[in-house]
């Protein structure tokens, strides 16, 4: 046998494959690159596209203007269902006031976040190049407005690893479905590992986790022992090929959460102050869901899931934020239905000493435009708008009762301290400890990240500063 042959043969047996040294790396978090102001993030997202001028992005001239063609000075862009000079401007029927030590102003929309205003930091000038919503959905979700690129939720497993062996690090929180599909908070090409994993809010929250009618605990673990040694000993054949080791890491993880998961996500357990705290007695069914999975996700995150997704909408135009037709009436619903949940959230996180170390970030894909939507029976509707919207950050370091950058004088577009989706990104990754340029993955014969070639660091020392 040659040399060659037997040190091949040799890391083989020994189950050292090159594979295998590589798959270890991936499989442990890494250290933080910088001290991290926040140990897990709970993403708020409003499916559909929330609209920044009826929310937290004040127009007084829209009111003035309404019913007029945009000055000319504005210039002219592409919206989705026609250009911005071809229709009429849309004033907001909201009402705005100032709330807090810092004055932030809120829409009527929000009155319980409201009270939040001294912890919020809103983020007025995002922007990004995705006009439908699924490629939105990607863009915000993976910095990519295709399928096939890893979600944040799966970097920051994949950079930090989780708290909890005995729970998934990445959950999602669904109110039904996505424009974008499943893969949207998926693992892209990173190891399967670092998908997104879904839980319902019911007793069993993950389909097929409870164990065959018939079988106890020990011979359950005996048929996982035998599976294991067959599945290595078929990869040291094979130089340990990284998606069979995902298969078998999720085949131990599921034995694990047969156990974990249910508590984790029984609701039933809370007080009656905590739940009415969220909103579980609201007389609205949408509304209790979502309170639901609100409180789920305090409970996912004191037991150290690193990312939680907590989606509003159910990918039904009528159903989402999706204001095309009657903006203020849909907003109306959907604010009903969140506002409580998202404020409760923010009490009980801070109640419990988690707000500090627990980033929460609300938004949606892209924004509203200021105009009323040029698509049929569109007269009090907005169309999509990717220049320039709004999200907020609270907690995990962030410092609140501020706004960071500004929109024109009609809410179009980004034009002060302007926020990339890649800065935004930047951000997320900074306030959780990783340096955005460091958390690289090999493939395709170079190093992908979640910034791609972008992503600069100005609005992380801004919601720090």
């Amino acid at each position: 046998m040659s040399t060659e042959s037997s040190r091949r043969a040799f890391l083989q047996s020994a189950g050292l494959g090159i594979g295998w040294l590589a798959a270890q790396n991936l499989l442990h978090g890494a250290a933080p690159h910088f001290p991290a102001k926040a140990k897990r993030v709970i993403s708020l997202f409003m499916q559909g596209g929330p609209s920044q001028v009826d929310t937290f992005d004040p127009k007084p001239l829209l009111a003035k203007l309404h019913g007029q063609h945009p000055p000319e000075s504005f210039g002219n862009v592409d919206f989705q269902n026609g250009k911005f000079r071809d229709t009429v401007i849309l004033g907001s029927k909201r009402t705005f006031r100032k709330f807090g030590q810092s004055g932030l102003e809120v829409s009527d929309l929000f009155p319980h976040t409201a009270k939040h205003a001294d912890e919020l930091a809103v983020i007025r000038s995002c922007y990004h190049e995705g006009f439908t919503h699924s490629q939105a959905q990607f863009l915000i979700n993976s910095g990519w407005p295709r399928i096939g690129r890893p979600s944040v939720g799966s970097w920051i497993l994949y950079g930090l690893g989780s708290e909890n062996q005995n729970l998934p690090g990445f959950v999602v929180l669904l109110e039904g479905g996505v424009r974008s599909g499943p893969a949207v908070y998926g693992n892209g090409f990173l190891p399967t590992e670092y998908q997104g994993t879904t839980f319902r809010p019911v007793k069993n929250p993950i389909l097929n986790l409870t164990p065959p009618a018939g079988m106890d605990e020990k011979s359950q673990r005996d048929l996982l022992d035998t599976l294991r040694t067959i599945n290595r000993r078929h990869a040291s054949e094979r130089n340990q090929d990284r998606e069979l080791k995902a298969r078998m890491e999720s085949y131990e993880l599921a034995f694990r959460m047969q156990m974990a998961a249910p508590e984790a996500s029984d609701i039933s357990s809370e007080s009656e102050a905590t739940k009415k705290l969220y909103g579980l007695d609201n007389p609205d069914p949408v509304g209790v869901s979502f309170a639901s999975r609100c409180l789920m996700a305090r409970r996912l995150a004191e037991r150290g899931v690193r990312f939680v997704q907590v989606w509003s909408g159910n990918g039904m135009n009528e159903t989402d934020w999706d204001g095309h037709i009657a903006c203020d009436k849909n907003h109306l619903a959907k604010a009903g239905q969140t506002d409580q949940a998202v404020a409760g959230l923010l009490t009980d996180l801070k109640a419990r000493g988690l707000l500090d170390s627990t980033l929460v970030i609300w938004g949606g894909e892209f924004g509203r435009s200021p105009v009323s939507d040029g698509g049929n029976n569109g007269a009090e509707g907005r169309d999509h708008n990717p220049y320039g919207f709004t999200i907020w950050m609270a907690g995990g370091g962030v410092k609140g009762g501020r706004v960071i950058g500004a929109t024109d004088e009609l809410g179009l577009r980004a034009v002060h301290d302007k926020v990339h989706l890649h800065d935004l990104h930047a951000a997320i990754l900074g306030l959780i400890g990783l340096d955005h340029t460091r958390v690289t993955f090999p493939y395709l014969g170079r190093d992908f990240r979640l910034t791609d070639v972008g992503g600069d660091l100005k609005l992380f020392k801004r919601l720090t500063a």
